[in-house]
């Protein structure tokens, strides 16, 4: 086998791991809105921490987003907005005395390759944030709890409205 052949064997097996790898990032399937969508039986507990990892993921990603892209909104709006969802979810952390989970959504988070990607990555994120906020508000819940999670919805609705109205530039 010629060196030149073992290279190029090497760099296809190196290529085929990192693609899959940075797949996995992007597919976990029990993080955040995903995680919570693919569970049939939650406790607050459960709920609030799919909650707080979704809205760490939703930061994590419009952040990476911006750091390829630049400040550009919605994601610099939005973004801000996020900051101030895991705010409210922490005050419910705190009011329960639940541990309040790490924010590990960097590795969950795969940049888009292309700025019309970023919206299409920004409106599916959305999508199943909304999804998410639907099954928990079918749960007996804390006045409290239902509040912050209807206004996180709304919230997110919102923020799909943006991303598809920029999503639209590219039709």
């Amino acid at each position: 086998m010629s060196f030149r052949y073992k290279m190029i064997l090497l760099l296809t097996v190196f290529v085929f791991v990192g693609f899959f790898s940075l797949q996995g990032f992007a597919e976990t399937s029990d993080y955040g809105a995903k995680g919570a969508l693919s569970q049939s039986d939650m406790d607050l507990k459960a709920m609030l921490t799919y909650a707080i990892e979704d809205e760490y993921l939703a930061k994590a990603e419009y952040e990476l987003i911006m750091d390829k892209y630049g400040r550009i909104r919605p994601f610099s709006n939005i973004v801000r907005a996020e900051e101030q969802h895991i705010r409210y979810l922490l005050e419910l952390f705190n009011t329960y005395g639940y541990a309040i989970p790490a924010d590990t959504a960097k590795d969950h988070v795969v940049l888009p390759h292309n700025l019309k990607s970023a919206y299409e990555t920004g409106v599916q994120a959305e999508i199943d944030n909304i999804a998410m906020y639907e099954v928990f508000l079918e749960r007996e819940l804390p006045a409290e709890v239902r509040d912050v999670f209807e206004q996180l919805k709304r919230a997110s609705e919102n923020h799909l409205r943006a991303f598809k109205n920029n999503l639209r530039k590219y039709s």
